[in-house]
């Protein structure tokens, strides 16, 4: 941890970032008995083009908008868009807490993608992250656990979406604003979402009943990137990363509290396994990138 880091304003950062994932989750639980994800996608990536639009606006940053990286924003927004719509049919079909564990995995498939695609090396820590990070999911996804078979494998493959748009979010952020990729996320998740949505020549408009959760989501979800990408601002990742595992016991207990959902220990194990490996893996790059600098 350098002498700029601030793990206090980082904590705040990562508060707001559980609200909003955990908000977020109920939101989109109640959007769903209307619309679909395609549907809720597409309202989201509107609602939050406006914002982006108004907050560019107001400071001046609008910009700062790049229009010479548009392939790899598209590759970008492509694996977000997949990984987001599997996260929220998945939503209904198995508990939060199960749900959130398997998101955790995320990380290892971008350790495994930096292997193939970047042949970056096989260390000790990334081999014990990818090992407990498998074992996290058996625990997870037991059969005697409970949980639709196929809600868990739908959530275990947002992550791989999830992963995929991460690896391209750290080359874009070499040249790129945080506004700059929020503006293209949500103009080409807009796109993405009435093509998906109304394929069919049919998209629901939600009652008046769901509206405000549609806007809680949309919201939710811009709010949560943000102050995630600010925590990583003022803290490096291996601080910010064990304040983002809060969201788990969290999210058990809002299931457990709104769904009656079971608060099942072996999910917690998973998940601690799940971040256990990451969290090695984190230490080991941290050490190797300060003996890099000496």
């Amino acid at each position: 941890m350098t002498d700029e880091s601030r793990p206090l304003l980082a904590a705040l950062w990562m508060t707001g970032a559980v609200v909003s994932f955990s908000t977020m989750a109920v939101a989109g639980r109640a959007a769903a008995v209307e619309l679909d994800s395609f549907e809720v996608m597409t309202y989201r990536s509107f609602i939050g083009l406006a914002i982006v639009l108004a907050v560019g606006s107001a400071t001046g940053k609008i910009r700062e908008i790049r229009l010479d990286r548009l392939t790899l924003h598209l590759v970008r927004n492509i694996g977000h868009f997949v990984g987001q719509n599997l996260w929220f049919s998945a939503l209904s079909l198995i508990t939060l807490a199960q749900l959130f564990a398997l998101e955790f995995t995320t990380p290892i498939w971008v350790v495994v993608f930096a292997l193939v695609f970047a042949g970056e090396r096989l260390s000790r820590a990334r081999v014990m992250a990818i090992a407990l990070g498998f074992a996290g999911v058996l625990c997870v996804a037991r059969p005697e656990g409970g949980g639709d078979a196929l809600g868990l494998a739908i959530a275990a493959a947002a992550a791989i979406g999830f992963a995929c748009s991460i690896v391209a979010t750290r080359v874009l952020m070499r040249t790129e604003t945080v506004l700059g990729v929020l503006f293209w996320l949500t103009v080409m998740q807009a796109v993405m979402g009435i093509v998906t949505a109304g394929w069919d020549g049919d998209i629901a408009w939600p009652s008046p009943q769901t509206w405000p959760w549609v806007v809680v989501f949309g919201c939710g979800g811009l709010l949560a990137h943000t102050c995630v990408t600010n925590a990583l601002a003022v803290a490096p990742a291996i601080v910010v990363t064990p304040m983002d595992f809060v969201r788990l016991p969290a999210i058990a207990i809002i299931g457990a509290f709104f769904y009656s959902e079971p608060l099942d220990a072996w999910v917690l194990v998973g998940a601690a396994l799940i971040f256990s490996g990451n969290y090695a893996n984190l230490l080991n790059e941290a050490k190797g990138n300060l003996r890099a600098r000496m």
